[in-house]
């Protein structure tokens, strides 16, 4: 396992890489130009920029998250060709500076929703919060303004020029099916993914998140029937998933250990994020500890242990400790708690997988 933490470079991230570079095991930096609109190809000269200032730090930047996809793709508009083109040469730029893994997702509008950034909890943390009852009941727009007022740093996948457009995307979907939304995600592979094998690059889906639909609009990437349907759209290693155990998580019918183990060798990239469910719907993020969530993150690090995972993987989201002031659920504190937890496990399990081939190699020497 490869660990990565995701920065959103200086100037719209609390977090330096000079402290990044302090905790231990992480090696890589996942990176994008979020100051870009969507559907644009990107500038070799700002990819150039920012992996010069990684590299200098003694990160790689194997993994972008995200090289986000325009809404006219989704749709099916005659225009997505054009914003298609531009994704194929941004996959070829980004594969030309050592860039291995792209993560990407398809949720119509909204990338990721909550209703709340900064949720206190009984310890006077706070989390990143969904309250199941007020998405059925509130009006977009409203989600928007609590989400969007964040002025000190940017929100991806809650660009101003999409949620600007916010009315006419609402009506732009109010056709499209579930049915759609797969006959335009299967458009955009077959296109893109030639592309990605031709330059070794893995595209890797993020779930919906929350992994149901909202605001009726259409959710595809909600459960283990449905990664296995992607997969099968094009049959091909470059076409993956990023397994984040935050949003399939947030379902209870979610298997995530099950998921690890039947999808291993198509998951480039693991988020792995603990949640508290609720019984009316609601949840809550919460540290990566398994005990204080829903999500066994101890059978999960332990089937990406026993898979031999060799992919790459980060502690996704994390409280809001310590008074720390940062972009909701990446503040530097508990993600770093979160990785020392996950090394923790992962240490015990090299321990005991080495003491178990010595017990074996015990056994069969005296009989040779």
């Amino acid at each position: 396992m490869k660990m990565v933490f995701r920065w959103f470079g200086n100037g719209n991230d609390s977090v330096s890489l000079k402290h990044i570079k302090q905790i231990p095991g992480v090696e890589g930096i996942v990176w994008s130009l979020h100051d870009l609109p969507v559907g644009c190809e990107w500038p070799m000269e700002k990819i150039l920029e920012v992996k010069q200032e990684i590299n200098e730090h003694g990160f790689h930047i194997d993994v972008v998250e995200s090289v986000n996809v325009h809404e006219d793709i989704k749709l099916g508009l005659p225009t997505r060709d054009e914003y298609i083109e531009n994704y194929k040469r941004t996959i070829e730029k980004l594969a030309s500076v050592g860039v291995k893994v792209i993560c990407y997702n398809f949720m119509p509008v909204f990338d990721w929703t909550r209703t709340e950034l900064f949720k206190e909890m009984s310890d006077g943390s706070t989390a990143l919060f969904y309250e199941n009852q007020m998405v059925e009941n509130m009006d977009p727009s409203e989600l928007v303004a609590k989400v969007a007022n964040n002025p000190d740093f940017t929100m991806p996948g809650w660009e101003p020029e999409r949620l600007s457009q916010l009315e006419k995307l609402f009506v732009a979907y109010r056709n499209i099916t579930t049915e759609d939304l797969w006959n335009n995600l299967h458009y955009f592979l077959k296109e893109i993914i030639p592309v990605a094998e031709r330059h070794d690059v893995k595209m890797a889906i993020h779930p919906d998140d929350p992994p149901w639909p909202i605001f009726g609009l259409p959710r595809i990437i909600t459960s283990a029937a449905n990664i296995r349907r992607l997969l099968h759209l094009i049959d091909s290693p470059s076409n993956c998933v990023t397994l984040c155990s935050g949003s399939l998580g947030a379902a209870a019918n979610n298997n995530i250990v099950e998921m690890i183990k039947e999808f291993g060798e198509r998951i480039p990239f693991a988020h792995i994020r603990n949640v508290k469910r609720f019984e009316n719907g609601d949840f809550i993020e919460t540290s990566h500890r398994t005990k204080d969530g829903s999500v066994d993150i101890t059978g999960i690090v332990k089937a990406y242990h026993d898979i031999n995972y060799t992919g790459y993987a980060r502690p996704d989201h994390g409280r809001h400790i310590f008074d720390e002031e940062c972009r909701p659920g990446y503040g530097l504190y508990d993600r770093a708690l979160g990785i020392m937890y996950i090394w923790g496990l992962w240490d015990y399990l090299e321990k005991e997988k080495k003491q178990e081939e010595s017990k074996l190699k015990s056994t069969i020497l005296p009989n040779l």
